[in-house]
């Protein structure tokens, strides 16, 4: 049985040809990698819509990130609160502008000790 034929709008018959050093291909096939995709597809889509967007995921399971992963998780939850208030045409206090103020401070100081973290890790930051 022979495949389906695609529906005149889907089938693609132009062809541009770009002739590329070995350097520019190998740069276009390495972007092209990492986004998961064909060299013709990643092409066309720089082509047509300019950018595309590589995504890096990073996984790190150190036990020392869990405590602060648990505590960006509750200020989250705290701003998500407070924004829900103030989306419902909640009052500016003075105690919700220090609840604000307090979480803020909160993530600083998580700021600083995930930077910590992070030059223990690569053996070099300091944060003094």
């Amino acid at each position: 049985m022979a495949r389906p034929k695609k529906q005149k709008e889907l089938r693609k018959e132009k062809l541009i040809t770009v002739r590329l050093t070995d350097v520019e291909y190998e740069i276009i096939a390495e972007n092209a990698k990492r986004a998961g995709k064909p060299i013709a597809e990643f092409v066309r889509d720089q082509a047509v819509h300019r950018e595309v967007k590589i995504i890096y995921p990073i996984v790190v399971d150190l036990p020392e990130l869990q405590p602060l992963t648990d505590q960006f998780q509750r200020i989250g939850d705290n701003l998500n609160q407070i924004a829900k208030y103030f989306n419902m045409k909640g009052l500016h206090s003075m105690a919700v502008r220090q609840e604000i103020n307090a979480c803020i401070m909160m993530l600083m100081d998580l700021r600083k000790e995930v930077l910590k973290l992070a030059g223990d890790f690569r053996g070099y930051w300091n944060m003094e």
